[in-house]
């Protein structure tokens, strides 16, 4: 047998000497390997989880933070290629090596670069089962430590990070809105501005809002026409800020249309949705989307992604596809869940379908998982099924016991306001003491939203009450008064025609109590000389939407028209002639007003839209025809055209009655739409006699004979409007 070299014996006797004199340096400078590469290349070389886990129980004792790194990055990636069937996140969280890496994570965190330490972050929430995990909460404390030296991209990532935890209100969201303002002039990476533009949304100025959508105009051509995730990020930032700026959307619809056969149904799902919301219209997107989805019918065939196709598809589909898509949804019916029973449940409110057995199904569904919804989806559930006159007592006597059980023990303005609302739409919208006392404990935090929906809801419950209840109804009076008080105290403390503009968005005008209208009129007078052509399109929407005639409001829309026509964008133009039309009112530039807008409209449209006989649009596939090259169709006509067959002195007249909707809400003006009407029967040679219903139910005409004597004189006398 040879023998031990002395030197390798005294090597050896030195080293156990050293490790026992010195045991806590042996522990801290452990043995290893030279290079970390031929483990991460063992990592790679994995095909499924449990190679992994076996690597890592091998391993443990000498993963460096690098190699746990890779660890966690190989597990998310072994994920991401199965389908959504065969994903089994719950597996590889409860397997005991995954317990092992997340201790060696636990341990190592503060050794971690910055960009291991966001993805180990990203990837330990994809997996995550409890609520609070001590390792996600660990990392995410040692990023905010670093927080300053990220860099945009790993900045985008970790706020993605934390909008999974909806931390979007959160002080660390606010630390990242304030880095990313402070770099956006020198941010040249779209990418990741776009990411962090959603979720930064819900903390941001409007004039901040304003720069990252310049900034977003300014890089917007240094992205490849590719890149899809990027537009869907802006199209939903505009979403999130409610803000349809036209010439974004449609840059971002440019690029849906040219990668419209590279998206799937989730990415057709959400860019539809968005559109819907911002009303975008984008008749060739929804013609290819259409067709895509219709494709995908029979290739779906498990609830979660039907009830996705469903309603992407069903408002946008033609009959055979309605059907189709019906009929399916019947048969999957049982199998869904309450968050799909809620959507499906939207889906048919927005195709108007009324199909009884479906209805039926899908409020079985409901009614099962009634407690787990939250009070804006309770109210959601309400809203469709009264519009889809859904009629069944024990559902709604649930559903009412649900919301007033929510009303009582709610604190938040909005929320009080969206259990009201819900309540006010029952077939019995009755509210007791306790609910009237929770809305005046929340009127002094009201917006004007929530102001304005109160109102309604509360006149509702007045026509309801008044011939049961007096005692009750005296009290909704003085609610009543209460809410036209706050909301004139909110009126006057205005401040600023931007931070109005926000409440106006959601705020519809024709549900505005009478008694605030003429408060809100008076406060958009005062901040008139702030129109200008960012803000115009929405100030006229609104206004045509109260019935409300203002002068001096159009008047200033109208110049501002006029003077700013080349800032403003051709599709908002619509919105600032509509007041005129709804109104009926020509300012005093009329000519120079609508030839503007008109000729700025018409320099930007190049395309034609060809009428079926039924007033329907082709389809975009049949727009090969030239005009003046159409086919004879056999049009139809039900207008009988006067001719010359009535004997010599005989006339012939039309007689309408105007209720209050034909008039302005402040004056006995005639609207548009009953303007037009008129103008319409005297070119077909009727003549017109319009009687207001004011003045047909007035003290003077309050007997048979004085309407008689009344209409004899309007159809044989000189009166010709008896307005």
């Amino acid at each position: 047998m040879k023998k031990t070299p002395v030197f390798l014996e005294s090597l050896v006797t030195n080293m156990l000497r050293l490790r026992a004199i010195c045991p806590f340096s042996w522990r801290v400078f452990q043995f290893r390997p030279i290079s970390c590469e031929p483990l991460i290349i063992q990592m790679n070389k994995c095909t499924d989880e449990e190679q992994m886990f076996g690597f890592i129980e091998r391993n443990k004792a000498i993963l460096s933070e690098k190699q746990v790194g890779c660890a966690f990055d190989m597990l998310w990636k072994l994920q991401k290629q199965k389908t959504s069937l065969l994903k089994n996140a719950e597996y590889v969280r409860d397997h005991p090596q995954f317990l092992t890496l997340h201790n060696l994570a636990t341990n190592k965190f503060k050794l971690m670069n910055d960009d291991t330490l966001v993805n180990v972050l990203y990837v330990t929430q994809q997996f995550a089962g409890e609520a609070h995990d001590p390792l996600v909460e660990a990392l995410v404390t040692e990023a905010w430590r670093r927080l300053e030296r990220f860099d945009i991209k790993l900045l985008s990532e970790f706020s993605s990070c934390l909008a999974d935890q909806h931390l979007y209100f959160s002080p660390l969201m606010g630390k990242i809105a304030d880095i990313v303002h402070r770099n956006l002039e020198t941010t040249q990476d779209l990418s990741s501005l776009s990411v962090l533009m959603v979720n930064i949304s819900s903390l941001i100025s409007r004039h901040f809002q304003q720069q990252l959508v310049n900034k977003t105009e300014l890089l917007f051509d240094t992205i490849d026409s590719s890149e899809v995730n990027v537009a869907k990020s802006i199209a939903k930032f505009l979403r999130n800020v409610r803000y349809r700026y036209q010439p974004l959307l449609e840059r971002c619809n440019n690029v849906f249309l040219s990668n419209v056969d590279h998206l799937d149904l989730d990415s057709i799902s959400k860019i539809l949705s968005v559109y819907k919301f911002l009303q975008f219209n984008s008749f060739e997107f929804i013609i290819m989307a259409k067709k895509k989805l219709t494709e995908m019918i029979p290739l779906c065939n498990h609830p979660a992604s039907f009830v996705k196709l469903f309603v992407a598809l069903g408002p946008i589909a033609g009959p055979e596809e309605k059907k189709q898509l019906k009929s399916t949804m019947l048969l999957m019916s049982e199998d869904l869940t309450g968050e799909q029973a809620l959507a499906v449940l939207g889906a048919m409110g927005d195709m108007e379908s009324r199909n009884s057995c479906l209805i039926k199904r899908v409020t079985s569904v409901l009614h099962k998982h009634l407690d787990g919804y939250k009070p804006l989806e309770l109210l959601k559930i309400t809203q469709e099924l009264t519009f889809l006159h859904f009629q069944r007592k024990e559902f709604f006597a649930k559903l009412r016991e649900l919301l007033l059980s929510y009303l009582k023990n709610s604190f938040i303005p909005t929320e009080v306001s969206v259990l009201v609302r819900a309540i006010s739409l029952l077939p019995s919208p009755h509210l007791d003491e306790v609910g009237i006392s929770r809305i005046e404990a929340v009127l002094p935090q009201c917006d004007l939203n929530n102001l304005s929906s109160f109102a309604t809801s509360v006149l509702r419950w007045i026509q309801h009450d008044h011939m049961y209840l007096d005692n009750m109804t005296a009290k909704q009076l003085k609610l009543l008064q209460k809410l036209d008080h706050y909301g004139r105290q909110r009126l006057q403390h205005s401040n600023s025609l931007d931070l109005l503009r926000k409440e106006l968005k959601s705020l519809k005008g024709n549900t505005f109590p009478e008694s605030l209208l003429e408060e809100m009129i008076a406060t958009l007078q005062h901040f008139m000389d702030d129109i200008n052509y960012i803000n115009v399109g929405e100030i006229a929407s609104f206004i045509s939407s109260t019935d409300y005639l203002s002068t001096l409001l159009l008047d200033r829309i109208a110049s501002v028209a006029v003077q700013q026509i080349e800032k403003i964008h051709p599709f908002t133009i619509p919105a600032i002639i509509r007041p005129f039309s709804v109104l009926n009112y020509d300012p005093p530039q009329r000519d120079e007003f609508l030839g503007t807008c008109v000729q700025h409209l018409n320099s930007y449209l190049d395309f034609e839209c060809i009428l079926d006989k039924r007033k329907k649009p082709l389809p975009y596939g049949s727009h090969n025809i030239a005009l003046g090259q159409l086919p004879e169709m056999p049009w139809e006509s039900n207008i009988e055209i006067v001719g010359s067959r009535l004997p010599p002195g005989a006339e012939r007249i039309a007689l309408e009655f105007l209720d209050s909707k034909a008039l302005c809400r402040n004056i006995p003006h005639m609207k548009g739409k009953s303007a037009m009407k008129k103008r319409h029967l005297e070119i077909l040679g009727y003549r017109v006699i319009q009687i207001s219903q004011f003045e047909w139910n007035s003290m003077a005409l309050s007997t048979k004979d004085a309407r008689m004597d009344y209409l004899r004189e309007c159809i044989f006398g000189e009166v010709k409007s008896c307005l």
